[in-house]
């Protein structure tokens, strides 16, 4: 035998030395498994286990001879991929079978063939690996590029993923609308609070809202889509039913619509951006009664205040990163010498550490020639465009005197001054660096591969294989007239119905000729120059489809035998989804862009250390309508503020990274140039913006004056001493409603005590009838269903007169003695009270308190809480599942909180409010009261505790009653 050991179920094989010097020289890799079967016995192949492994699978696979893992512990995704299927039917039918597949999972990313035999109980696997030989320079530029572009469409959808979050968390109601019947398509979460009854999304605004077409808005709606001209409405009065009861509800909008175009610049809808000023016109209202009314409106304007600030603070919460930067390199030149005036953070990254901002071109790049400078010369003389394709271009990116080649797509475009003049220069730049060396190198390589063909065939032979399993799309045409010679597999999964090999492309592929491909492949043929298609679209004409388009990056080159031109190859890429990808990414982006400038609310970008102002949308600049605040950093812009506290906050937001909100701020400002200096109060939010490596690089501020707000609660603070005799007033009327709630509470209990003996009375009555009564009479339907429901009138009366008597007792207890509670042992006796209810509903009941100490409670009154809480969670149950009741507590801030969660009906928001009322039941199929909750909460907020409650209708409830904790030992 050989010196490499055979493995143990080798030797059942002829004992042959040859078989051991074959594999071990073998440069194909070779496995032999043996099956792993289901152990429940149902005779299924789960698993292969690892015997055997020669060096050349040993070597590919990075493992030992035999391993100690599965093949499915090695391959978790393989069962996905369909190799250990392919494995098993191998071993099952005992037939040779093949498998290719691009396995690209667990750690690998090759192509590999495979062929599988059974042998004996064992399975012997052939595997080729392509990475165990040396990549082409064609498949390793293709990955590179895929990888690009995968990385590319992942920014771009990170981008637009970011820029709609903002837009739906903006503080103000959008909306768009489509089409002539202005179709919602889209809502942001501000405007269905508004409406959280209401199926908004797909409807029509007529259909959805129709008690607003008399009120003028869908006019504004029509005439901004047939204009196409934006609409503006302030302080406008809306009254509409938003909770869905019936009752429509004024309010006050300041309102904004906006046309919406389409990529050929149609209007294709209406943007809808508005934001609730009914406070604001409400305070104004009430502020010019003030003089009249004062003595009965200042408690009312206080809280009305109060809630303005609190809706002030939950949208500046609310507010999120707005923009992302970019993926070119934008950069601003101003005047005749170019002196950059905006850098665009990617040039910074460019060339790191020097110093661009401020400096004349030509000193800021001296390592540039005069022929690169040359073209904004002529921009700025002469005001038109300019571009360049894939300049090359010499920079010493890292000072070190060392020139690196990069190449560009440019294009030089003029900017104007208001009054028309050329200012500067804007430069727009796109590193194709990567995609011009990858055809440098495609061009190398088909030399490379004309010069083979001419040296042997049998190498050009090996190429066509690697060429049939690469991702990208090749074909050999050879001859003047085009006719396919070779395609590869990814070549004709472009045109699956379509035989493509030994006819002419004009035959094959006719619609070639209207896109002008064919001339293309004409001249490269006739000339030998190579031909660049980068995204070029063709229509697409299948035999029993719809005509489509498609978009191609290809390559047309000439190849030679024996030194002259025999055809030409082709090296192509489906680029359509990129391409649909990113032009559907650049009209949202601009959507979006359009939208920020449009917004009402003020907002700025502040660039870089400096703080420039490099984008003010038009609300802020109506603050300042006389000052020119554009490219300009904030103290030359602003000086009044270099002393001031706003300044240093913003130095703070940009030197820390994190957001700082400023409410009310007093600033002495100038709205015009040289022009007096006012006191105006702003609300300000400062969030740091980062580029793409996390690194702040400017401050975005969103600001709201509140100068208005501020002068309006001064007057009201005026008034203060008038309040405050009012509040001695009304600590008078609190006292004369506690005697009131203590005669009242009499009252109650008396009229239930005198009640219970004529309702005793007129049921003895009732029964007495339907004893004398001949069974007859009491027989017919309509007797005993009148019979039937005064008895049950009776009855309902009786339960009613207990509830006021157990709620006038629960008033007279409010100070009933508390002691030291076990509540574990409480919420035991609770649950064996329970135990019929729960086996009849079929309930799992979870109790985990016994680790809690003692509260200070009333025994009777804290079991008369757990028995109301528990037998509600197992009387409201959902008819969709059974039962299941969690009870725990944990001790939080002095207090034992006892938590009660069930998976019930659940309760509407609409309802909490009068949860805890009394006489109130939300859901009428089961019997009860409407008291039980009443008592609980009385119960507990005269113990000194509260109660809460978090439902969701459909899902289930949560009590969290807070309990005082016992300071001795539980009774």
């Amino acid at each position: 035998m050989h010196d490499s050991p055979i493995p143990v179920p080798l030797r059942s094989l002829p004992a042959d030395a040859l078989l051991g010097d074959l594999l071990a020289v073998s440069m194909t890799g070779l496995i032999f498994y043996t099956p792993v079967y289901d152990p429940a016995g149902s005779g299924a192949i789960v698993d292969f286990r690892f015997e055997y492994l020669n060096p050349a699978a040993q070597r590919m696979m990075g493992m030992p001879e035999v391993p100690a893992v599965t093949h499915n512990e090695q391959w978790p995704h393989s069962k996905a991929h369909g190799t250990f299927d392919f494995h098993v039917a191998a071993y099952v039918t005992g037939e040779p079978r093949e498998y290719n597949i691009n396995y690209q999972a667990d750690g690998y990313d090759n192509y590999y063939r495979l062929a599988a035999r059974r042998s004996g109980d064992g399975l012997w696997v052939s595997f080729t690996d392509t990475a165990d030989q040396p990549r082409s320079p064609v498949e390793m530029a293709l990955r590179e590029a895929q990888a690009a572009e995968k990385a590319a469409r992942a920014d771009a959808e990170t981008q637009r993923q970011r820029l709609y979050q903002v837009l739906m968390n903006l503080p103000a109601q959008v909306a768009t609308y489509h089409g002539a019947e202005h179709v919602y398509t889209l809502l942001n979460q501000r405007y269905q609070d508004y409406f959280p009854r209401h199926t908004l999304l797909g409807r029509s605004v007529r259909e959805a809202l129709p008690e607003a077409a008399h009120q003028g808005f869908f006019t504004r709606l029509d005439q901004v889509y047939a204009s196409g001209e934006p609409a503006y409405g302030v302080e406008l009065p809306v009254r509409l039913d938003f909770a869905g009861s019936g009752q429509a509800q004024l309010i006050y909008i300041n309102a904004f619509y906006l046309p919406l175009r389409d990529a050929a610049g149609n209007v294709d809808g209406v943007l809808d951006f508005s934001y609730d000023v009914t406070e604001q016109v409400v305070a104004r209202q009430q502020l010019q009664l003030l003089n009249q009314e004062l003595e009965t409106r200042v408690q009312a304007r206080t809280q009305e205040a109060e809630r303005a600030r609190a809706d002030a603070e939950e949208q500046r919460n609310r507010l999120e990163r707005l923009f992302s930067q970019a993926p070119a390199l934008i950069n601003i030149f101003s005047g005749p010498d170019h002196v950059l005036t905006m850098v665009h953070p990617a040039t910074e990254q460019l060339l790191p550490g020097r110093p661009l901002l401020g400096l004349p071109r030509r000193q800021a790049l001296p390592e540039l020639p005069e022929a690169l400078h040359e073209p904004l010369d002529r921009v700025y003389r002469t005001g038109e465009a300019l571009h360049e394709h894939e300049r090359l271009t010499r920079l010493d990116r890292f000072g070190t005197g060392e020139l690196q080649d990069l190449y560009l797509d440019l294009a030089y475009q003029p900017l104007f001054d208001a009054a028309g003049q050329i200012e500067g220069v804007m430069s727009f730049a796109v590193d194709v660096t990567e995609r011009v060396q990858a055809r440098l190198q495609n061009e190398a390589l088909q030399a490379e591969v004309a010069a083979a063909t001419q040296r042997q065939v049998q190498e050009r032979e090996a190429l066509l294989h690697i060429l049939a399993y690469t991702p990208a799309a090749v074909a050999l045409l050879r001859g003047p007239e085009h006719r396919f010679e070779y395609v590869n597999t990814a070549y004709q999964q472009l045109f699956p119905e379509r035989r493509l090999t030994g006819r002419p492309v004009a035959e094959a592929l006719p619609e070639t000729e209207a896109a002008g491909f064919l001339a293309k492949l004409d001249h490269v043929f006739r000339s030998g120059d190579t031909f660049f298609g980068t995204e070029l679209p063709m229509h697409l004409q299948p035999a029993d489809g719809p005509a489509r388009v498609v978009h191609y990056t290809f390559t047309y080159q000439a190849y030679r035998e024996q030194d002259e031109i025999a055809g030409v190859s082709i090296f192509a890429f489906d680029v359509t989804e990129q391409v649909r990808a990113r032009r559907q990414g650049e009209a949202e982006r601009q959507q979006l862009q359009q939208l920020f400038m449009e917004a009402p609310a003020p907002i700025v970008i502040l660039d870089g250390p400096e703080l420039v102002f490099q984008l003010v949308n038009p609300a802020y600049q109506r603050v300042f309508p006389g000052r020119a605040l554009l490219g300009k950093p904030v103290l030359e812009a602003l000086p009044e503020i270099a002393e001031a506290l706003i300044h240093q906050q913003l130095r703070r937001v940009y030197d820390t990274g994190d957001t700082l909100v400023a409410r009310e701020m007093p600033l002495q400002l100038a709205r015009h140039d040289d022009g007096p200096l006012e006191e105006l109060y702003f609300t300000f939010t400062y969030q740091a913006r980062r580029n793409a490596d996390g690194v702040v690089d400017g401050v975005l501020v969103f600001a709201h004056e509140v100068t208005d707000q501020v002068q309006a609660r001064r007057v009201v603070e005026e008034g203060g001493q008038q309040a405050r005799a009012l509040a001695e007033e009304l600590a008078a009327s609190n006292q004369q409603l506690v005697r009131t709630n203590a005669d009242l509470d009499n009252f109650i209990y008396t009229a239930s005590h005198d009640l219970k003996a004529p309702i005793s009375n007129i049921e003895g009555l009732l029964n007495l009838l339907q004893e004398e009564l001949p069974a007859s009479v009491v027989a017919e339907q309509h007797v005993a269903a009148s019979l039937a429901r005064m008895l049950d009138a009776v009855e309902r009366f009786k339960r009613t007169i207990d509830h006021l008597t157990d709620v006038s007792k629960l008033q007279k207890e409010h100070d009933s003695a508390a002691t030291s509670v076990d509540l574990a042992a409480v919420v035991e006796d609770v649950r064996q009270d329970l135990l019929p209810l729960i086996h009849s509903t079929g309930a799992k009941l979870v109790v985990d308190v016994s680790a809690q100490p003692p509260v200070q409670f009333s025994q009777k009154n804290l079991r008369s809480v757990v028995y109301n809480l528990l037998s509600n969670a197992l009387k409201y149950h959902s008819p969709d599942r059974p039962p299941h009741v969690d009870v725990r507590a944990h001790v939080r801030a002095g207090y034992t909180v006892l938590e009660v969660h069930d998976n019930g009906l659940g309760i509407e928001p609409v309802y909490w409010p009068r949860l805890f009322t009394m006489f109130q039941r939300f859901h009428t199929h089961v019997e009860g009261s409407g008291i039980g909750l009443y008592m609980v909460k009385r119960m507990v907020d005269n113990a000194g505790g509260r109660i809460e409650v978090h439902s969701q209708p459909g899902a289930g409830t949560t009590f969290f009653v807070h309990l005082p904790k016992a300071t001795g030992p539980a009774a």
